[in-house]
């Protein structure tokens, strides 16, 4: 975990905010849609600082008897990894709805 750790650091200070340029039309502050940035604009902040210092991303879903998880795991090119689960919880239970909260989880899991 000593290389990974140390690589971090680096990357997380070449790590930028995300760019909140995405509307979403079910929720307004007063007389304007709530702004967010979305899974691409997410990446977008993190991607070059991440591979610069040896880092990829995998984010698979994951089944745990009658649970959905998304597992996020940040591996380094020393071979260290360090990984955590996220509960898929959608509102419906249609491959839309799973795809919706797959990608709510992915943005909120990436770092």
């Amino acid at each position: 975990m000593k290389e990974l750790a140390a690589a971090f650091v680096k990357a997380q200070a070449e790590i930028k905010s995300a760019i909140k340029d995405s509307e979403n039309p079910g929720f307004k502050r007063g007389n304007n849609l709530s702004k967010y940035a979305d899974l691409s604009s997410v990446w977008a902040a993190c991607k070059d600082g991440l591979q610069k210092h040896g880092f990829s991303v995998l984010q698979p879903t994951d089944f745990d008897g009658n649970d959905v998880w998304l597992r996020t795991i940040l591996l380094h090119s020393s071979g260290e990894s360090i990984e955590g689960r996220y509960p898929l919880r959608p509102a419906q239970q249609t491959p839309q709805g799973y795809g919706s909260a797959v990608t709510y989880a992915r943005r909120y899991a990436a770092l």
